[in-house]
């Protein structure tokens, strides 16, 4: 695979994770004035859980299929085609905005629709890394990758809560589409190596879609300590995923605080994402992968719990921003180590099913754990099902840490 890659890597990689960078910088502003949005109208946790809910939708039903065109077509214009389509729908949302009264159920259906472009986006270019990069610097590289993509995440919320202050939504929404094309056009600049695609005789789409998820499959069934992990990336993203919808909520109907303090948690989230990041983008050494990806479960659940557990007062809130720091540290504690691992072990043709594989199962466990949490937490309280998660992430990850170690 290393002899294929272009010695100017470093420059390429760059390329495609800065335009990557830009472009998460307008969606998490949007996507942050879209929910906020949501949440300042509606003050329901089951509309913020829906919110959740339909951005997954498309992981479950697309899934197969963008591994499939992750497999076999040119991995940069699948990433170029779903980022611009983006791009477009939200400029076309942001007119009828515009120029008419639009109800709280069109926020779901954007939010839908930029899911469909996620679910196509993501295996695609998680699967372009290891034809760009060298095995031995790929665990270095996810480290750049998620520091690249937590400022992103950090400064996007910020830009997002500041614009949504001062100037109508609709132009808001423009951010996204500027992202959009800077990405799209550092991305076409790169030079791929161009593996050779595995050809069927076989042209129905259907059977293709099933035969290629059969694929997907084989590969962590051969793989016993990646179908561990699986399962237990599964289980967490369906704890986790309402705390991620959750969060506007917490601070404005928990905390009785205003968007600068919403923004404020999106800010401290990306400040652990950052420093973590930076960490694995030195020269850390990596044993077992899937070993710490397992810690970082345990890790995630005990910040989770801390936050539940905090008083609705400042000082609380304060407490909350902690958690939600070491959170975000947590969280690529997790997913790093797992993505270097599935891109080392398996061979890059078979890489987007892979990866469409873990995405679909994650999509269907995700919307589980939103159609779960949303009620529970009117019931008990936010604040409650935090906890009420966390204690089942600690639960699954010290089941999967006793399994590796076997």
């Amino acid at each position: 695979m290393d002899k294929k890659i272009n010695r100017n890597w470093h420059r390429q990689f760059v390329l495609v994770a800065g335009g990557q960078a830009v472009s998460l910088l307008g969606s998490h502003g949007v996507q942050f004035a879209l929910i906020w949005w949501l949440a300042v109208r509606t003050n329901s946790a089951l509309m913020l859980g829906l919110a959740g809910l339909v951005a997954y939708i498309p992981q479950v039903l697309l899934g197969p299929m963008a591994g499939l065109a992750s497999d076999r077509f040119d991995r940069r214009l699948v990433s170029v085609t779903a980022d611009t389509v983006m791009g477009l729908l939200a400029l076309v949302y942001a007119l009828l905005l515009a120029n008419f009264a639009l109800p709280n159920w069109t926020v779901l259906l954007m939010l839908l629709v930029r899911g469909v472009g996620d679910t196509f986006q993501e295996p695609a270019i998680q699967s372009l890394l290891p034809q760009l990069v060298p095995q031995d610097q790929l665990l270095h590289t996810n480290g750049w990758l998620q520091l690249l993509r937590g400022g992103a995440f950090m400064f996007g919320p910020m830009i997002g809560a500041a614009l949504y202050a001062t100037l109508p939504l609709p132009w808001v929404l423009m951010s996204d589409l500027i992202g959009a094309l800077i990405a799209s056009a550092a991305l076409l600049m790169v030079q791929v190596p161009q593996e050779k695609q595995i050809e069927s005789e076989n042209r129905n789409p259907e059977r293709l879609q099933l035969r290629d998820w059969r694929a997907g499959l084989k590969v962590y069934r051969r793989d016993r300590s990646l179908r561990v992990m699986l399962i237990a990336d599964a289980c967490t993203m369906g704890l986790y995923a309402p705390l991620a919808s959750l969060y506007p909520l917490m601070t404005s109907g928990y905390f009785k605080l205003s968007a600068g303090f919403g923004s404020a948690i999106e800010f401290c989230f990306a400040v652990g994402m950052l420093v973590s990041a930076a960490i694995f983008a030195t020269k850390l050494k990596v044993r077992h992968h899937l070993l710490l990806a397992g810690m970082g479960i345990a890790l995630m659940g005990i910040c989770a719990i801390w936050d539940g557990l905090m008083p609705a007062t400042l000082l609380g809130w304060c407490g909350f921003a902690l958690g939600c720091l070491l959170l975000g540290a947590a969280g690529n504690v997790h997913s790093i180590p797992f993505t270097t691992y599935i891109q080392t072990s398996v061979p890059t043709v078979e890489l987007g099913r892979t990866l469409a594989v873990q995405t679909m199962i994650n999509g269907a466990t995700m919307p589980v754990g939103l159609v779960l949490a949303s009620p529970v937490a009117n019931l008990i309280g936010v604040n409650h099902w935090f906890v009420v998660a966390g204690s089942g992430m600690v639960v699954c990850a010290a089941v999967v840490v006793w399994q590796l170690r076997e």
